[in-house]
């Protein structure tokens, strides 16, 4: 599975990785930034993919209290 292809968790699971790694302290420092830099950059999309799926759940929940309204109308 490529790196583009990674589920949510397995990409969480990295980025855990990393932060560990980091915290031992003891990493050679252009792999230390190496490191941090791919923990940023998972950061972010973690971050996003959250983001989407709230707005999915926020759009979802709006529209079946509508549907509730609208019932309740009748």
């Amino acid at each position: 599975m490529t790196e583009n292809n990674l589920t949510f968790e397995q990409e969480l699971q990295m980025l855990e990785a990393i932060v560990g790694k980091l915290e031992q302290g003891d990493v050679p420092l252009e792999e230390a930034l190496a490191q941090f830099q791919k923990g940023v950059a998972l950061s972010k999309k973690l971050q996003e993919t959250l983001q989407n799926a709230e707005d999915t759940l926020t759009k979802v929940i709006n529209e079946e209290q509508e549907v509730i309204f609208e019932a309740n109308n009748d």
